[in-house]
């Protein structure tokens, strides 16, 4: 087995989780992207990474099915024989007006929570067994200002997001001294997946507002969010149960 380090990063194929497999291809670390449905990107990705001197595993895996992520755990263990870092970064939604209740029924809370809450804690319990092994090891789950705003794509999304918050506190307390585990809450990140549940027009008015609220006048980028789950993976030795909040302003709002 390898001594190089790995990282797992969920729903890595694009956007995010995509920047986030780069960017530890790039410090040297060997990367598992994965993918849910469609495998032509998460092999472009996995090619990038190669080119950057990484090993690259690709994994297909619904991370709402608990067998896929004890599926994924075991092809990580037979092919690196460890996991020093897991970024849980897959997610879903419902594009849904908050105003609009009768959008969203109950199915659509628990699709949307099988995935962004029970999703990471299954690949959290599924992986444990390998960062366990590794001094450091760190757990990033990718959250949204959504949870601590009450502003996102709609009324579940924003509550699933506050439950994986939760679950980041939880986890961290229970999983110290050996496994670090904390969350970045991003603001609007500008990735193709949220220009096609928005709209070309809504998205553009979208980037708009939240620019003219934004201290920092700008929205996030894909490795705006890949640097930080880098620093809370690969440093932050002393930092547990935080929600690095990345928003560029917006909870300071100019307007």
């Amino acid at each position: 087995m390898g001594e190089r380090r790995v990282c797992v990063v969920t729903g890595s194929s694009s956007g995010i989780g995509a920047a986030t497999v780069r960017r530890y291809a790039r410090e040297g670390w060997d990367v598992v992207v994965n993918y849910s449905r469609e495998a032509a990107p998460a092999e472009a990705v996995a090619a990038e990474c190669r080119a950057l001197g990484a090993q690259a595993l690709v994994c297909r895996a619904d991370v709402a099915a608990d067998a896929d992520c004890r599926r994924l755990a075991a092809e990580v263990d037979a092919r690196f024989g460890r996991a020093d870092v897991l970024v849980n970064n897959a997610g879903t939604t419902k594009f849904v007006p908050a105003r609009q209740l009768e959008g969203l029924a109950a199915e659509d809370f628990q699709r949307i929570y099988a995935v962004n809450v029970i999703g990471a804690f299954q690949m959290v319990r599924a992986l444990l067994p390998l960062l366990q092994r590794q001094p450091g090891a760190a757990v990033v789950n990718v959250s949204s200002v959504a949870s601590m705003m009450g502003i996102g794509s709609s009324l579940a999304y924003m509550a699933s997001k506050g439950a994986l918050n939760a679950l980041t506190l939880g986890l961290a307390r229970t999983l110290g001294p050996g496994v670090r585990v904390n969350a970045i809450a991003p603001g609007l990140v500008e990735t193709p997946w949220l220009q096609a549940g928005l709209g070309a027009e809504r998205y553009a008015a979208s980037v708009e507002a939240y620019k003219a609220r934004a201290t920092l006048d700008a929205v996030i980028a894909p490795e705006d969010v890949a640097d930080a789950a880098w620093w809370l993976g690969a440093g932050a030795a002393k930092t547990t149960g935080e929600v690095l909040l990345l928003d560029a302003g917006l909870r300071l709002s100019r307007g």
